[in-house]
């Protein structure tokens, strides 16, 4: 059945509340019924979709997903209920569970809360605990730093602590010693030890003066010395003594270039060692190229070595000097000629006058006693024992080395401490720094203490030698101070140190340590003695050995100064207060100088003792050998030098064999005898590289000699080649050295003094050319020359100088000819057809070359001038003798004379007095005499010419001789051996003041008080200047009195000499004091003064004169008074000849005068001389001429009884002369019979010059003194008239 639902449906959709009760349906509440039915029937059915429905309406297609909808709920419902009530159930069980949650929810945050501050608390606590144990870790770790620093720098406390106090002091003084510092490199560079020393002293004076702060010890090297430095400095091979540091301290802070005086290239080598490293140039201005190197070096900033400056510089090297550079676009620029180059800053040029001196830094590198001492030292340590040097010079380099790095350790702490920032203790790098330090540097110090003991150990066995270092310096000394005497005498450092390690080699052994350095001392001293010797002229061979003596002594202080300098000079006075008592036998010079030796240590009292023994002492006076007497009284324990200063008092002639016994007594005889010339020995010393220099002297010529010695060593012949030098002839020479070198032969080069533009040529070509690496070992260069300013001094100084003189005396010269070629060739000794004659005129020929040979040893007496006669003059002189009586019948003794004594010998003579002498010494040889038998030569029988036989014969005659020949023998009377003996001491005497440091005499004053004492004495005694206007009024000129113009042009004369000496006293006093600049004028009238010398400045306005200062003043005193006496009184009736300037002009005067009253020609006028009885005065004027005074006769005296000359008497070596009229008259009138013509000079040298008015400086006028003698006596006796003596 189909149910039909469409009206309960209208019904129901008719409900107003339809939509409402479906809204509101109790779904949850649906009867089982209904659920079932519906789904039975309507679920499932196709036609109940909501899509189907849909079609029909939407109404209902609402209604049937309702439907649906229900059944859906229903069902789920129906699952869900239970659940719902289970859920219910579980919520109120949840809330009531959630209650309790919540509760225990709030009790857990409450204890989560102080869980959490717990938790804080311990983090809190934890943290605390780590940074505790951070800073304990940090604090063991400071403590344990702290501890290193403490004990690692703790130890240095004390010295850092006293380093801090000192560079207080230091700061403190800074100024005075920077002052001092400053001006020691500014100024006192070239300046000795000693000098430097005072001249601080001074300073520091002053600086304490003017407060400000300075150290009371100061020194150069404490102030700008760096202690590494100056290590580095000895090691390169600067000298280790403190004068040398302060020069190189000086050559390193000085903003000028150093310019170093170096005789001893000491400077040159260290700066060769220093700069090695930094490419150094070496130049001399004689290079080619020196111009490029100076410019190479000046842009690439490298080191230049100059050597060898001279005393002036080459102006092309002024802007380097004066270091005048220009800056463009930042670079700097110098000119140097005519280019511009770039000047680097590193630039260094190492190595006089005043424009020299402000241009460079003057360096006095001389070497120093200490230094040198040093050195010889370091040497004889070395050889004696090895081993201890090298343990030295280790330690030197080890402590050197250790220096430096202690130096470098304290910069690096100080380095450390001063860039450390906050606590230095947190700092672990810088503490190891600082414990590396310390213990390197206490390490080091360990090992500077081991090396101080070790070096205090050397340094005492090395101490054990000083005494050969002391004596052999000394020597040293006394050799470098004989270049004064000549310029050739010059002996290098390298030399003299090779002599040294020579001696200590050679020397004999001893296990005695005294012993061994006795005889090392020994050894060298005569080694040094030897070689110096044969480089010496004879005349300083005995000088040397008394330098020697006296330089040796002085080191023991066994010489006392003031009677050392009173024996050299015999003391320096004015005037003399006390009468000479004795003056019958003593003269007034050696009155003065006994007055003068009383004053003297240890010999006062003696002119006291000789006026009241007067004869005790003329004894010793008149002795022939006063040097071996015994002084009278207390006087005979006199020994050494106050014996020979009594000595020099009283007998000057002896003091040579006085000193030769002194030498022998101090040094041994062998001192005193000079080795002979022994050219083998001076060979085998040579090397290819090393010249040998033949020093010449007048006489000698060692060509034969060397030729024959050439053959010995078969170099003879075309192995050995010669050549003079002069013009033109140097690059002859240099190839002649080039072609030698290599082949191994010898060059001679002779007379090099007469090519000294070449020389500088050869010296270069002996450093650059013979050097040993291209020289063949068989090459020798031989070279001559006489001593010259210009030889080189590099020459000198490593060459090996010989002298080969002619020996002295009569028998070895004659036998030294009859022994030398020719004479000793029998073929030419027997080539005469004439045998007897010629045998006989042969002998006379040798005898006459020795006699005009051996004069000149008697000075002016001899010869008035030292003419040069040699073996030439011998041999062609013998050769003519030969020719003539080969060719001649007759013997033309005539042209033999001529040629002899006109040409030959006569050649050379160019005074005429001098021309008179050779030809009447000729005269004894060249006569008919000579044909006797046992024809007499000289006075005795000693010699004559011997009968003809063999030439072995001559030879034995000649052997037979005397050594030492009586004056007489060359025609001189006895009292010539007087004037020569007198003449060798004087010339001693003037050779070792000559190499003496300028010092006074002793006395305890300076030299400056001395002189000014001198100046001041000098300036009171001189008048003033002659008022030449009053004198023109008084004396007018006149025509009948020449007179009056001789006074005005003396007078004239007279003040500018006085003028000169008033100026120099003067600005001599006020340049000691420092007022005016101390001039190199000023300076050597200082230097003559403090010798009593005339200076030079004088006698440049004076009459010549030889006296010392002391008699000069007199004697220029005494003539300005003579010329006041004139003024004031009119002519004086006898005229002082020697008190006028220029003597002629007063004799014209006197015959000017005669020839105008008589009206003759002044040229016809001649002189008759009249001696007179009376001694000084006269009473009234003569008619014509004038009386003259003040004549003293040498070589023979005045007879007053027989009224003509005679011999002099014993050891009476001048005569005064009476007054001796000067008579005017015509020549033509004159008879000049039995008459000598005895020339006056001015003074005892006799040789003058001709000045511009022809007339000699010296010769004045010739007077004829009666005789009865022949005149050839007196011509040969030397005889002559002085107008003023010596002393």
């Amino acid at each position: 059945m189909t149910e039909d639902y469409w009206g309960v449906s209208r019904k129901i959709l008719g409900d107003l509340k339809f939509l409402e009760s479906l809204k509101t349906y109790d779904k949850d509440n649906i009867p089982p019924m209904i659920m079932k039915r519906i789904r039975e029937r309507f679920i499932d059915h196709p036609d109940f979709q909501p899509g189907v429905i849909k079609n029909v309406s939407s109404a209902c297609e609402g209604l049937c997903k309702w439907v649906r909808a229900m059944e859906v709920y229903d069902r789920v419902a129906k699952v869900v209920a239970p659940k719902r009530e289970r859920l219910k159930e579980a919520e109120g069980k949840l809330d009531t569970q959630m209650q309790k949650l919540n509760q225990k929810r709030a009790e857990l945050k409450m204890v989560e809360g102080r869980l959490q501050s717990l938790n804080d608390d311990f983090e809190e606590m934890n943290t605390k605990k780590k940074m505790l144990e951070e800073n304990i870790e940090i604090c063991s770790q400071k403590l344990i730093r702290a501890e290193k620093l403490i004990s690692g720098l703790g130890g240095e406390k004390d010295r850092w602590t006293e380093a801090a106090r000192q560079l207080g002091v230091r700061y403190t003084n800074l100024t005075g010693d920077v002052l001092l510092s400053s001006g020691t490199v500014a100024y006192l560079g070239a300046f000795t030890m000693d000098y430097r020393a005072e001249c601080q002293k001074w300073w520091l004076a002053q600086c304490k003066d003017k407060v400000i702060p300075g150290s009371s010890d100061f020194s150069l090297s404490n102030t700008l010395g760096d202690p590494v430095k100056i290590r580095a400095w000895q090691i390169a091979g600067l000298p280790t003594d403190s004068f040398s540091i302060d020069n190189g301290i000086i050559v390193s802070n000085s903003r000028r270039w150093a310019l170093m005086i170096d005789p001893q290239g000491q400077a040159n080598k260290w700066i060769k060692n220093m700069e090695k490293a930094n490419r150094l140039s070496v130049i001399k201005f004689s290079d080619t190229d020196y111009v490029r190197t100076l410019e190479h070096a000046l842009q690439f900033g490298t080191p230049v070595l100059l050597e060898n400056v001279g005393e002036e510089l080459d102006a092309f090297i002024e802007p380097i000097l004066l270091k005048s550079t220009f800056r463009q676009q930042g670079v700097e620029y110098m000119r140097l000629g005519e280019n511009i180059i770039e000047y680097s800053r590193d630039f260094k040029n190492p190595h006089y006058l005043p424009e020299v001196t402000v241009k460079v830094c003057l360096l006095n590198f001389m070497i120093t006693p200490l230094g040198l001492q040093d050195q010889l030292l370091g040497i004889v340590a070395a050889k004696e024992k090895p081993e201890l040097e090298e343990k030295k010079n280790k330690l030197i380099v080890e402590s050197a080395k250790n220096k430096k790095q202690l130096k470098e350790t304290e910069d690096e702490i100080l380095e450390v401490l001063s860039l450390s920032e906050g606590n230095i203790l947190e700092d672990e790098t810088a503490i190891k720094i600082l414990s590396s330090s310390k213990l390197l540097s206490e390490e080091i110090s360990e090992k500077q203490e081991i090396a101080s003991m070790t070096e205090m150990q050397i340094d005492e066995t090395r101490m054990g030698y000083q005494p050969v270092a002391v004596h052999s310096a000394t020597i040293f000394f006394c050799i470098s101070d004989l270049v004064h005497i000549e310029p050739m005498y010059q002996y290098s450092l390298t030399w003299f140190i090779n002599l040294y390690v020579h001696s200590l080699a050679h020397s004999r052994r001893s296990e005695g340590l005294e012993l061994r350095i006795e005889y090392i001392i020994e050894h060298f001293t005569l080694s040094i003695y030897n070689n110096v010797c044969r480089s010496l002229f004879e005349k300083d061979k005995l000088l040397f050995s008394l330098l020697l003596t006296i330089g040796i002594m002085k080191e023991k202080k066994q010489i006392n100064e003031e009677i050392w300098y009173f024996l050299l000079t015999g003391g320096v006075a004015l005037d003399n207060p006390f009468p000479n008592p004795v003056s019958e036998w003593l003269s007034e010079k050696a009155w003065a100088e006994v007055v003068r030796a009383s004053a003297l240590p240890k010999l006062e009292g003696l002119m006291e003792h000789l006026e009241q023994n007067a004869n005790e002492w003329k004894l010793i006076c008149d002795s022939a050998w006063p040097h071996e007497e015994t002084f009278p009284g207390s006087w005979k324990f006199l020994q050494g030098l106050e014996r020979m200063a009594i000595l020099r008092c009283l007998r000057p002639d002896k003091m040579i064999p006085a000193i030769r016994k002194f030498i022998a007594e101090h040094m041994g005889n062998v001192y005193t005898e000079a080795p002979t010339f022994d050219l083998q020995g001076s060979y085998n010393d040579s090397s290819c590289c090393v010249p040998l220099i033949f020093v010449l002297s007048p006489g000698a010529d060692p060509m034969a000699g060397l030729l024959k010695f050439a053959d010995d060593l078969g170099m003879g012949g075309a192995k050995t080649q010669t050549i003079s030098l002069g013009q033109g002839q140097g690059p002859i020479a240099a190839k002649m050295i080039n072609t030698a070198i290599k082949d191994g032969t010898w060059v001679v080069l002779q007379n090099c003094h007469l090519a000294t533009s070449w020389m500088p040529a050869l010296e270069k070509i002996c450093e650059e050319v013979i050097v040993p690496e291209s020289t063949d070992m068989g090459f020798r260069l031989w070279l001559t020359s006489y001593p010259s300013e210009k030889f080189p001094v590099s020459l000198l100084q490593n060459g090996i100088k010989m002298t080969n003189e002619p020996p002295k005396g009569l028998r070895a010269n004659l036998l030294r000819s009859y022994l030398s070629d020719p004479i000793s060739d029998p073929g030419f000794f027997q080539s005469c057809t004439k045998a007897v004659m010629w045998q006989k005129l042969l002998f006379g020929l040798c005898f006459f070359h020795a006699v005009v040979q051996e004069r000149r040893n008697f000075g002016a007496l001899g010869w008035n001038i030292p003419y040069e006669f040699n073996e030439s003059d011998l041999r062609i002189s013998m050769r003519q003798i030969q020719m003539f009586l080969n060719d001649y019948k007759e013997v033309p003794l005539d042209a033999l004379t001529y040629l002899t004594g006109e040409c030959n010998y006569g050649g050379r003579v160019t005074d005429d007095k001098d021309r008179r002498l050779l030809l009447s010494l000729l005269s004894t040889f060249y006569c008919k005499e000579i044909e006797q038998d046992h024809y007499c030569l000289a006075p005795g029988d000693t010699y004559y010419i011997p009968p003809h036989g063999s030439y072995q014969s001559y030879i034995e005659y000649l052997r037979n001789l005397p050594i030492t020949a009586h004056p007489e023998v060359f025609g001189l009377h006895e009292n010539a051996d007087i004037t020569k003996d007198n003449q060798e001491t004087s010339q001693l005497f003037q050779g070792v003041l000559l190499t003496l440091p300028r010092q006074s005499g002793g006395s305890g004053k300076s030299p400056q008080e001395v002189v000014e004492e001198l100046a001041q004495d000098l300036l009171s005694k001189l008048p003033n200047d002659f008022d030449l206007e009053l004198v023109v009024k008084l004396y007018p000129v006149v025509y009948d009195e020449s007179m009056n113009t001789v006074l005005r042009q003396e007078l004239i004369r007279f003040n500018r000499l006085t003028k000169v000496v008033r100026i120099s006293l003067i600005d001599l006093g006020r340049a000691i004091k420092g007022q005016v600049l101390m001039s190199s004028e000023l300076e050597d009238v200082f230097s003559s003064m403090l010798v009593g010398k005339v200076p030079a400045m004088w006698m440049a306005k004076s009459y010549p004169s030889l006296k010392p200062l002391g008699g000069y003043v007199a004697d220029l005193l005494a003539r300005l008074a003579f010329f006041q006496e004139w003024i004031d009184n009119g002519p004086p009736v006898v005229f002082w000849i020697s008190g006028f300037y220029f003597t002629q002009s007063f004799l014209t005067g006197v015959s000017q005068n005669y020839a105008r009253k008589y009206a003759i020609p002044i040229d016809h006028i001649g002189f008759e001389f009249e001696v007179t009885t009376q001694e000084t005065v006269m009473e009234d004027n003569p008619e014509d001429g004038a009386y003259i005074k003040g004549l003293f006769l040498e070589g023979a005296r005045w007879d007053r009884e027989t009224m003509q000359i005679g011999e002099s008497l014993p050891r009476i070596l001048y005569d005064p002369l009476p007054i001796i009229w000067l008579k005017p008259g015509e020549d033509a009138m004159f008879l000049h019979q039995n008459i000598y013509v005895c020339p006056v000079y001015k003074t005892s040298a006799r040789r003058g010059i001709l000045s511009t008015t022809g007339h000699s400086t010296n010769y004045v006028l010739s007077i004829e003194l009666p005789t009865d003698r022949p005149q050839k006596h007196w011509v040969n006796r030397g005889v002559a008239s002085l107008c003023q003596l010596d002393n």
